[in-house]
């Protein structure tokens, strides 16, 4: 079995924990990832704090294969990210000649202030990643990758940085949702979970139409033993008197 690739996203900004802004991006991220055979094991969301950043930043960067970083590359006061990023790596915060000149290529000359080519200054070293929206570049550093805040732009940075990516197997799902609630089936599911210790059996209960019921999703790298954990499951659901009330076989 491969080692798994392994990533982390960074959510950066005050707007996200004060609820203010919902956040966009995890979902877009982790989905794009697992496809590339990437699996997010580990995000976070932090204020716009310069200690907080470069603390958090260099324990993830160290744990994980790759690094995500959303938000705070922007014109204004409060966007610190790209040197705090420099900060963490110990390398030279400046104007980088590659990416003010995206920005001239997008702004008139009297348009380029001093807040706008705020946004052109990275790491020394850093590899710029196209912003095909509004020109402002994104950019990579080692395994870090620091990306816009702004969901478009997110996408549209992500799509331009793909390649660059090495991963792994990807992640399979199953999906099996049943009548029974979760005090009933425990005993029995937690005994398919050591029988398949390969396989991820998340337990999901809702309550609809005035009856309670549980969602279960499987997940893992093999598919013939997430088939094979899925039959197991519906089995043991029948065997309680349950009703298999929706099944989805193997997505990404």
């Amino acid at each position: 079995m491969s080692t798994p690739v392994t990533a982390a996203i960074l959510i950066i900004g005050n707007e996200i924990l004060s609820g203010r802004t919902k956040d966009a991006n995890l979902s877009f991220l982790a989905t794009s990832l697992n496809e590339l055979g990437i699996q997010v094991r580990e995000a976070r969301v932090i204020p716009d704090l310069e200690d907080v950043i470069i603390h958090t930043l260099n324990h993830l960067r160290s744990q994980f294969d790759y690094v995500f970083t959303t938000g705070g590359i922007g014109p204004t006061h409060d966007d610190i990210t790209a040197s705090c990023v420099a900060k963490a790596f110990g390398l030279e915060f400046g104007l980088n000649d590659d990416a003010h000149a995206m920005l001239k290529s997008h702004y008139k000359p009297e348009d380029l202030n001093e807040a706008r080519l705020r946004m052109a200054h990275t790491p020394k070293g850093a590899i710029l990643i196209e912003n095909p929206i509004s020109k402002a570049p994104g950019f990579q550093v080692e395994n870090v990758f620091v990306l816009a805040g702004v969901p478009k732009i997110t996408c549209a940075m992500f799509d331009n940085l793909k390649d660059r990516l090495k991963g792994g197997a990807t992640v399979q799902s199953a999906t099996l949702t049943t009548d029974l609630t979760e005090g009933v089936i425990a005993q029995k599911l937690g005994d398919i979970q050591d029988q398949f210790t390969d396989i991820d059996i998340g337990s999901y209960p809702y309550f609809k139409e005035g009856a309670f019921g549980v969602s279960l999703v499987l997940r893992g790298t093999d598919e013939n033993r997430v088939d094979q954990c899925q039959t197991t499951v519906k089995e043991m659901i029948e065997s309680l008197g349950g009703k298999v009330i929706y099944i989805k076989s193997l997505e990404v």
